[in-house]
């Protein structure tokens, strides 16, 4: 058994840390940070097995940068409304449209929606009126129609 324990001392200095040699050999520069913006927050999860994090885990996310937010007013939205109309019936697709009006597409839909439900303008009335005036127009004719097809066939002896 002593002899166990002279084997393991002997043993025990001849083997270095393999830290200690790379520490010596290298030595990394430190990184420069990258702004992180106002709420920048850490990204950590856990390891199942170690229970600390791993190196990949460890980024900081950056949140994208804000621009303020514009307020438009209903003729400013009825514009860009009528602007994207006509760019999408040149065959444009609404996203590029959406984009070189300046507005998100959400917001495009959103405020399509709104418009839909508008009061309707007096173009459009007008058109609505002319819609009743010729379903009421051709109801007339089709009675009109109907009498006349029954005389004739009273004249024929058809009917």
């Amino acid at each position: 058994m002593a002899d166990l324990m002279e084997t393991e001392s002997n043993q025990a200095p001849t083997e270095v840390p393999v830290k200690e040699q790379t520490s010596d050999t290298k030595k990394k520069a430190p990184r420069a940070k990258k702004p992180t913006g106002q709420q920048g927050r850490a990204v950590r999860t856990r390891s199942a097995k170690s229970g600390k994090p791993t190196a990949a885990a460890e980024a900081v996310v950056a949140p994208a940068v804000r621009a303020a937010r514009k307020i438009y007013s209903e003729p400013e939205r009825a514009q860009k409304l009528g602007e994207i109309e006509k760019q999408t019936g040149r065959g444009e697709s609404i996203r590029a449209a959406v984009k070189k009006a300046g507005i998100s597409e959400q917001t495009y839909y959103q405020w399509k929606k709104v418009a839909g439900t508008a009061p309707q303008s007096d173009e459009l009335k007008d058109l609505v009126k002319l819609e009743e005036e010729n379903a009421r127009l051709k109801k007339l004719l089709a009675e009109r129609l109907r009498k006349e097809n029954a005389e004739l066939k009273k004249k024929l002896g058809l009917g």
